[in-house]
């Protein structure tokens, strides 16, 4: 009996053995898997140039896709195969380490017919930016507004747990349950993000120009996991220096411009389409992965005895073109809208696309200027400028113009809008009267782009004073700029700017001083 119970103790202790070696086998196993796919992760990013250099390592054929993570100027490839343009070459989106993120639209040959630049449709596709982060007390904070010593970079841990090994692999799984004991044990200790000036809220995403906004609903705000898209809608004539400011202000928070050219000014002449020309001539290449061209080539019925007709109908044209062609859309987007003249500061539209808990429709209070920066006008330029996609069809009929007017709450769609959305909504401006939150910046020209402005505006804004011959003249158009007058004569009271003082102009403005001077400081006030 004792030699059985001998026999039966050492076959379950070879049982055992080969247990431990089996599950430490799966272990190892899983280790290697994890590690591999970490390398290949890194292998496949930015960092290696070999990934988007040949094109036999790319997934699959059709329009060749590139990256629109941390915003970069994209380039635009010849079309590959029989693929159409804007359509998901991976046939739906979904969360493949490979193919994630990809924007797939592709611009035609700048010496082909023009007329296909018009029929392209954009695919939008998410920001992958991590603009929020994990401290190491447990804080989730936005990067952006946030002290960095307090931060702790989970992609930066992620990259170099990677290339350190399994040992940090492991060290990197064990800390979950260390951090959740952590939370419990601490109890109600008070966790919270070190913001830097300019930024408010407990994840110090709340810029100062929503700080001190009229937002009814302050205490609800809340980041989103997944930001929302951002399509920024304008129509264009000669505003080039102000599209630029625009682009480079917006271009990593806007993930689409919808840019309208028209054949014809508001007034009714036929001009030709200086935008389309820069735009393949590589002027805006910085930028162009995020264009959506929209050309309206007929005038509006009317347009030329009541020029009232000719100013809508472009915003009309705009927004229902363009986002006709827009794929991919959500209904919690945002929708943008501004003239050309109008530039909304990037933080402002961020914290639209980071967080959850504001109402709509939204207006934008803007630094108001005259021929340029150096003649600041009192007060602000209050413009209903953006609203949810849903916004935009349910309630204003997927027309620009009708969410410029304030009329929202009679408008027929508005009450079941505002029932199935289970909120009250209540329209609200970013910024205050002392909290610029953009620029508007009008007939900001040299000479000569005043005087065509004057021949292009639409008829209805009586008196048209483009119908003076010695309105338009060049001296006496260098005057208004010098004194700050105004083509009736009259000479308006301006306070003192300085350059250097906040929101005097878009940064990139001022960075290139030299180049736009002429908005920048007065050109003619040594000289007279």
């Amino acid at each position: 009996m004792a030699r059985l119970c001998l026999q039966g103790r050492m076959k379950i202790r070879r049982h055992k053995l080969f247990f431990c070696c089996a599950l430490a086998l799966c272990v190892l196993s899983q280790l290697h898997c994890y590690s591999v796919n970490a390398l290949s992760f890194l292998w496949r990013g930015k960092g290696n140039p070999s990934y988007n250099a040949h094109p036999e390592m790319w997934p699959l054929q059709g329009p060749v896709p590139f990256d629109t993570g941390l915003w970069e100027p994209g380039e635009y490839r010849e079309e590959k195969g029989n693929a159409e343009v804007g359509e998901d070459p991976w046939g739906k989106e979904q969360p493949d380490s490979g193919n994630v993120n990809r924007m797939t639209v592709t611009f035609p040959d700048p010496k082909g017919p023009r007329r296909e630049l018009h029929k392209q449709s954009f695919h939008l596709r998410d920001d992958p930016t991590p603009f929020f982060v994990h401290t190491k007390s447990g804080a989730y904070c936005f990067r952006e507004g946030t002290e960095m010593t307090s931060l702790k970079d989970h992609l930066g841990q992620k990259v170099q747990a990677a290339r350190e090994g399994q040992r940090k692999i492991l060290q990197a799984n064990q800390e979950e349950p260390k951090s959740a004991q952590g939370k419990s044990a601490w109890g109600k200790r008070l966790v919270k993000c070190m913001c830097r000036p300019g930024w408010h809220g407990p994840h110090c995403g709340i810029p100062t120009m929503v700080q001190h906004s009229n937002l009814p609903t302050k205490g609800h705000l809340t980041p989103r996991k997944v930001p929302r898209r951002v399509i920024n809608a304008i129509n264009i004539n000669h505003e080039f220096d102000l599209l630029h400011a625009r682009f480079h202000e917006l271009a990593d928070t806007v993930d689409l411009f919808l840019v309208c050219e028209s054949t014809f000014t508001a007034y009714g002449n036929s001009k030709p389409l200086h935008f389309l020309r820069l735009l393949l001539n590589g002027t805006y290449d910085y930028v162009h992965n995020k264009i959506l061209y929209v050309l309206l080539d007929h005038f509006p019925k009317g347009g030329q005895q009541n020029g009232w007709i000719a100013d809508d109908y472009l915003r009309t044209f705009l927004s229902r073109d363009g986002m006709s062609r827009v794929q991919g859309a959500r209904p919690d987007d945002v929708f943008l809208i501004n003239d050309a003249d109008e530039i909304p500061a990037r933080e402002g539209i961020l914290f639209l696309k980071l967080y959850d808990g504001w109402t709509e429709p939204v207006s934008i209070h803007m630094r108001k200027s005259l021929y340029g920066f150096f003649w600041r006008q009192p007060g602000t330029l209050d413009v209903l400028s953006a609203c949810t996609v849903a916004m935009l069809f349910a309630v204003y009929n997927g027309d620009g113009i009708s969410l410029r007017r304030r009329e929202y709450f009679s408008m027929p769609g508005f009450q079941n809008y505002q029932r199935k959305s289970g909120h009250i909504l209540v329209q609200w401006s970013i910024g205050s009267s002392i909290h610029y939150a953009g620029w508007h910046c009008s007939w900001c020209f040299r000479p000569e782009g005043i005087s065509q402005k004057l021949i292009s505006a639409q008829n209805g804004d009586f008196p048209r004073w483009g119908d003076y011959v010695e309105k338009r003249d060049l001296n006496y158009i260098k005057g208004l700029i010098r004194t700050g007058g105004w083509f009736d004569g009259s000479v308006g009271e301006y306070p003192p700017t300085n350059p250097k003082e906040p929101m005097y102009s878009p940064k990139y403005l001022l960075k290139n001083f030299q180049l736009y001077r002429y908005i920048l400081d007065n050109p003619y006030a040594l000289f007279w």
